[in-house]
């Protein structure tokens, strides 16, 4: 599908406005936009009017709407990420056969149902995201053993059936992320073998934001190979998730850090925006929005973010959860990081300045240290120095 923008008309457009009517975020044209049985997804009658086929400032609000619930890149504009959430929106519980597909992977909020009624139940369904993977099978046709079910791993009626008829084992709980917290407390305050995934944004032909000699790609880059520096000083296993010619896709990204059995994965950017003024530091982790959260991403988010702005006077941009696929596709706790805006005059400088990402790593490599530490012998924020970390490993290894 291509990427579809205010003042875009066509069939594409129509399915987009449809799907918008059947989630209550755009009023109908004269009525002919109304939702077209279980999934909504496409007009139920004929060809659809000319003024239904264009992408108006009325569209654009409500694609921002949309995309501000789920947690996407609130731009207006509807690329891959926000055409398949919206497609996976129009889906319930038990619209449709779900199973897992490795050609043509199976997403949408049904799955996110069937993952939760799935830890609700006490089984391992792994992160509730929304695609429909392995570890979504397993823990499906581990229920379907348990309750005398066809163990097929599809999950059809009378699946669904059973999944309604019993109680939950708990509630006010997400199983998985408890299971974050406990990996991160059994692993101790200790920093040496812990595998952090180090993952600098852009890379090769891509950019990404770039003012005059001044380039996101390698500003990350140098950030990355700095704090690897650092990690592998502590007795850390850092790997960096590309080389500096390489470009690989968020999937391909989120995959290494699976492959390489990471315990967390940090992703660093810088930020641009159209107007000059906007500055500071953010931090990011899963979190759709709704109370399902990365509790130990959310956690070493914040750390990161209260580290930077205390070390560096970057203005504070908080925390935020988000659905981007780097979150939803790696096993791991994952936070990213945008260090400043390169289209604001003051933080490019700072940028420029190697000192300054010096201290920028420090304070990733500090936060990472909280995180393990989990309060214990801590110390008040930005005053935590390197050779603090390195004189705490060396007293845990005596």
């Amino acid at each position: 599908m291509r990427v579809l923008r205010r003042g875009d008309t066509g069939a594409d457009v129509a399915e987009i406005r449809s799907m918008l009517v059947s989630l209550d975020l755009l009023p109908g044209a004269g009525g002919a936009m109304a939702s077209n049985g279980s999934n909504g997804s496409h007009p139920s009658n004929g060809s659809p009017d000319t003024a239904d086929t264009v992408f108006d400032e009325r569209v654009e609000h409500a694609v921002r709407a949309f995309q501000q619930r789920r947690g996407l890149i609130t731009d207006g504009v509807v690329g891959p990420a926000t055409y398949r959430a919206l497609r996976g929106s129009c889906y319930h519980l038990g619209s449709r056969p779900l199973a897992y597909l490795i050609s043509s992977p199976v997403h949408g909020d049904d799955v996110f149902s069937l993952q939760e009624r799935l830890t609700e139940l006490g089984y391992n369904a792994g992160r509730p995201d929304g695609h429909f993977g392995a570890q979504t099978e397993r823990g499906l046709k581990n229920f379907q053993r348990d309750y005398g079910l066809t163990v097929d791993g599809i999950c059809g009626p009378s699946t669904v059936r059973a999944l309604r008829q019993l109680s939950p084992r708990a509630r006010g709980g997400r199983p998985v992320f408890l299971r974050e917290q406990e990996q991160v407390r059994q692993a101790g305050p200790r920093l040496r073998g812990k595998r952090i995934v180090i993952d600098p944004g852009h890379g090769g032909d891509d950019p990404g934001v770039a003012v005059g000699d001044v380039v996101e790609r390698d500003i990350a880059w140098d950030l990355a190979r700095r704090l690897e520096g650092r990690m592998k000083a502590t007795g850390m296993e850092a790997l960096i998730s590309r080389g500096p010619a390489q470009s690989p896709s968020e999937v391909e990204r989120a995959q290494f850090a699976n492959d390489a059995g990471a315990d967390l994965f940090l992703s660093l950017h810088c930020d641009g925006n159209s107007s000059p003024h906007a500055q500071g530091v953010a931090s990011f982790h899963f979190g759709t929005g709704n109370g399902t959260t990365s509790t130990v991403g959310e956690l070493l988010a914040g750390y990161i973010q209260r580290e930077l702005a205390a070390r560096t006077g970057l203005r504070d941009c908080r925390t935020h959860p988000k659905t981007w696929d780097i979150f939803t596709r790696t096993r791991c706790p994952a936070v990213r990081v945008e260090i400043g805006y390169l289209t604001n005059e003051q933080d490019r400088l700072r940028l420029s300045d190697p000192a300054f990402r010096d201290v920028v790593a420090e304070g990733i490599l500090i936060a990472v240290k909280r995180l393990y530490l989990l309060g214990e012998g801590d110390q008040p924020t930005g005053t935590f120095t390197f050779a603090d970390v390195l004189a705490h490993e060396l007293a845990r290894a005596e």
